[in-house]
């Protein structure tokens, strides 16, 4: 393979876009180009380049993520990889994810992540499914809530400048609930509420809800296609990121949405796997949740990506780590909780667990259990009884999930 992988400086950011995007069969749009230029870090941009060209693309940015215990945590975040469809099956990806994983350890993250375009390309890299996404889609009358639900505080529309400030209230307040949370910087959150060109047929529309205390605590950002079969509405709304700090924002901001006039169903994506919506509706098979991979997860640290996190309950455990991309990783680590400090370092002793590093991934923000893993052969348990140990220790009670789809 005569190709070189190499830095991207900041005059060859629209070819490499360009090149990115066409490894996905897709075209941006001068705006959306520049939206992707304010939190591109050129350093940590890796261009794929032959006889001049680029034929490949990968880009990663830093990040923090919150990780069980309260804490977080730096991480490099894959934003995208890809190769142009004429270079494919040559291994540039490979080599690729070879001097971003090794730029990642440079750096001293000890974790990656990635949302994949497909599920099956990066367990070969060693990212094991840390957190699962649900998929909902409901028709509004038959969205009814359980008795007792009530409403509250107040619902305001209002235009995208005026929200991003209380969003923000929000967005800090609730990200950290729930492990998988990013920290997001003033850049990095605009990018997220960004509105382009391509939204003019369908505009946002921006939500925010305030407790009876006038109190910013709930949000939800949605876009509605009109449809009007018979001269009769049909419209659908589609909930782009809806995030509360409360139980009762929550239902309100929920209830809000399911109200609309003129909308016949709902949908969302990109929604936490144990979504509480399934437990307010009266008919909960009406939502069509479906379960769907999320966030994929990458030790390239071991003993100082399970350091970093915290653990429900004081243990010992001692993993025999299997790891062929990273073979710095492989080796046995002793996992050692107690009265709330935690060490991981390589040891001699007998191995409890012997895993992946894709399965320590899986769990590394409670998204899995080492008894589920185990119970799809994943997992070896060395010595009776420890599976059982290993999951009261990194025991979560909310599903990991980010809000954020970088």
């Amino acid at each position: 393979m005569d190709v070189e992988i190499r830095t991207v400086a900041p005059e060859e950011f629209e070819a490499y876009y360009r090149a990115l995007e066409a490894a996905f069969s897709g075209v941006m749009r001068p705006d959306e180009l520049e939206s992707e230029r304010t939190v591109t870090e050129f350093d940590r941009c890796f261009v794929a380049v032959e006889d001049g060209r680029f034929v490949g693309g990968s880009t990663a940015a830093s990040m923090r993520i919150r990780v069980p215990g309260g804490v977080d945590v730096p991480m490099g975040g894959i934003v995208g990889v890809g190769v142009v469809p004429t270079h494919r099956r040559r291994g540039i990806s490979t080599a690729m994810m070879r001097r971003q994983l090794d730029d990642v350890r440079d750096r001293g993250e000890a974790i990656a992540a990635l949302h994949a375009s497909e599920g099956g390309i990066y367990g070969r890299y060693g990212f094991g499914l840390a957190t699962f996404n649900a998929s909902t889609e409901i028709e509004t009358d038959r969205s009814s809530f359980v008795r007792g639900v009530r409403n509250s505080g107040r619902m305001r529309l209002l235009a995208r400048e005026d929200a991003l400030a209380p969003f923000r209230t929000v967005y800090d307040r609730a990200r950290v609930q729930r492990p998988g949370g990013l920290e997001l910087d003033d850049t990095w959150f605009d990018w997220v509420f960004f509105v382009g060109k391509r939204d003019e047929d369908e505009p946002p529309f921006f939500a925010l809800h305030e407790s009876d205390e006038g109190e910013p605590d709930g949000f939800v950002v949605y876009t509605v296609k009109h449809e009007w079969p018979l001269s009769v509405p049909k419209l659908q709304l589609e909930v782009r990121i809806l995030m509360a700090t409360t139980p009762q924002a929550y239902a309100d901001t929920w209830r809000f949405v399911l109200d609309v006039d003129l909308v016949h169903a709902v949908k969302a994506w990109g929604r936490p796997v144990d979504e509480p919506l399934l437990l307010l509706l009266q008919e909960p098979r009406r939502l069509g949740l479906r379960v769907e991979d999320g966030m994929w997860i990458r030790l390239v640290d071991v003993p100082s990506a399970l350091s970093a996190r915290g653990y429900r309950a004081d243990g010992r455990v001692v993993f025999e780590v299997r790891d062929i991309f990273c073979p710095w990783n492989e080796g046995r680590y002793e996992l050692t909780v107690e009265a709330g400090k935690v060490a991981c370092t390589a040891t001699e002793r007998p191995a409890d667990i012997t895993c992946s590093v894709n399965d320590l991934g899986a769990t590394y923000l409670g998204g899995s259990t080492f008894g589920q893993l185990a119970r799809a052969g994943l997992v070896i348990e060395e010595r009776s009884g420890s599976l059982a140990e290993a999951d009261a220790i990194f025991a979560s009670d909310a599903a990991p999930w980010s809000a954020v789809h970088f």
